[in-house]
């Protein structure tokens, strides 16, 4: 079928023709609800923001079936009155933040176009430091809207536009199965803390490709949450073909993980001016398993203590969660308990990974044998101070016992592992 009747039949649902004004002041999220339900309804559709246009908009609920097209120059912009945002989005937890645009329990959604998504995240901020932005003080409730959080939407692509400076996590996909995240720029101001690029939250088969991500916290992050156990594990997940910054750890697993991870493959991906590189962080009783990393370039550089991370290349570790009663009122932890506990992590594959950084590699767990069948083959670390910051520790928060520990000045260094081949090639 020739193109153009294709998209013919494809029904538009211009914003505009909803009341949507786009001056960049007006809040457009009414109008935008109503093209969304509308298109929905009809049985789906592209839900159309012109090009050259900026709608300001509070929260929107996305529906089935639907395509949201920012065409070029458009922008949807999150409005800054941090008393629109009511949603949680973590359930009853309220520390953690609130949603802007979401989903729930939806199918077949397209995001995508040559149109921006702002998040408007410094607008959410306190003062600037010289490291970060200070976050305004916050009890049980923290108004910060997330950028999106898709709950159980099945068949998700987001492809092509540009994701900029949430004030929370961006990218949440809680309970998600069959994504493709592909060619998007995801642009987050690297000193806004708790600044996610993806989650990836008891989802799976999940493909993100040809990504551009900065981000202040992690670039990429897959995890449980306990707020959402009922979606189950996280697996079967492939990155590929992406270039990343953080100020904190450019790919992780973890912290937060009370099932299983597995089936995870990162490959053909460049990291620069990281403060880690790939990241395991176990905390929690879920284990993480069969995990690939590969063909993989880093450089690396530390930051100030805001940020978690030494600079490691590799990190791979499982220690109990640090006691506390935090902001999000205990929901780290097992319902009933103030002590966590953490999983093993096994079978863990890193191949063809060249790093230059301030740091080594450290992988370790509690106790002996937690952490087991850790694989290196042609890792290669190079050396380098860039920073005056300190770099002879390495990095275990959140952790019960030890925060740091001391480097001992070795390029690899290993604690309580069991069958594990952990050879590294300096100075290359």
């Amino acid at each position: 079928m020739p193109l153009q009747m294709l998209e013919a039949q494809i029904r538009v649902f211009n914003i505009i023709d909803f009341g949507a004004v786009g001056d960049g002041l007006t809040d457009d999220a009414a109008a935008i609800q109503r093209a969304v339900d509308s298109c929905s309804s009809a049985g789906g559709g592209q839900v159309y923001f012109p090009r050259g246009r900026t709608f300001v908009a509070g929260p929107v609920e996305l529906k089935s079936n639907i395509e949201l097209f920012l065409d070029v120059n458009a922008t949807l912009k999150a409005n800054p009155d941090e008393n629109i945002y009511h949603k949680s989005a973590f359930k009853d937890n309220e520390g953690e933040g609130m949603m802007w645009l979401w989903a729930k329990d939806i199918e077949n959604l397209r995001i995508c176009g040559r149109g921006t998504i702002h998040g408007n995240g410094i607008r959410f901020m306190g003062a600037e430091l010289e490291d970060s932005y200070e976050l305004k003080p916050v009890t049980t409730f923290d108004p910060r809207p997330h950028v999106l959080t898709l709950i159980g939407v099945r068949n998700l692509q987001i492809r092509d536009l540009t994701i900029m400076e949430g004030a929370y996590w961006t990218v949440h996909l809680i309970g998600c199965e069959d994504v493709v995240i592909d060619g998007i720029n995801l642009l987050n101001n690297l000193k806004i803390r708790n600044g996610d690029g993806i989650d990836i939250d008891h989802s799976k088969h999940v493909r993100i490709s040809n990504c551009h991500i900065t981000s202040g916290d992690d670039c990429i992050c897959l995890k449980n949450r306990r707020e959402y156990a009922e979606y189950g594990s996280c697996h079967d997940i492939t990155v590929t073909n992406c270039t990343m910054t953080s100020r904190s750890c450019a790919i992780k697993i973890g912290s937060e993980n009370m099932d299983s991870i597995y089936n995870v493959t990162i490959d053909n991906c460049v990291i620069t001016r990281s403060n880690r590189g790939l990241g395991i962080q176990n905390r929690d009783e879920g284990t993480v398993t069969n995990v690939s990393f590969s063909n993989i370039i880093m450089d690396l550089r530390l930051w100030s203590d805001v940020w978690w991370g030494k600079a490691e290349p590799i990190y791979v570790t499982s220690y109990p969660r640090a006691d506390g009663n935090n902001k999000d009122a205990n929901w780290r932890f097992p319902k009933g308990e103030t002590q966590g506990r953490c999983g093993e992590v096994s079978h863990i594959y890193f191949s063809n990974i060249f790093a230059t950084s301030e740091n080594g590699c450290f992988v370790g767990g509690d106790t002996y044998g937690k952490v087991n069948n850790v694989y290196y083959n042609n890792v290669r670390l190079r050396r380098v101070r860039v920073t005056k910051y300190p770099n002879n520790v390495f990095d275990l928060r959140p952790c019960r016992d030890e925060g740091f520990i001391p480097t001992q000045g070795l390029d690899t260094w290993s604690k309580n592992v069991r069958d594990c081949k952990l050879a590294v090639e300096t100075n290359w």
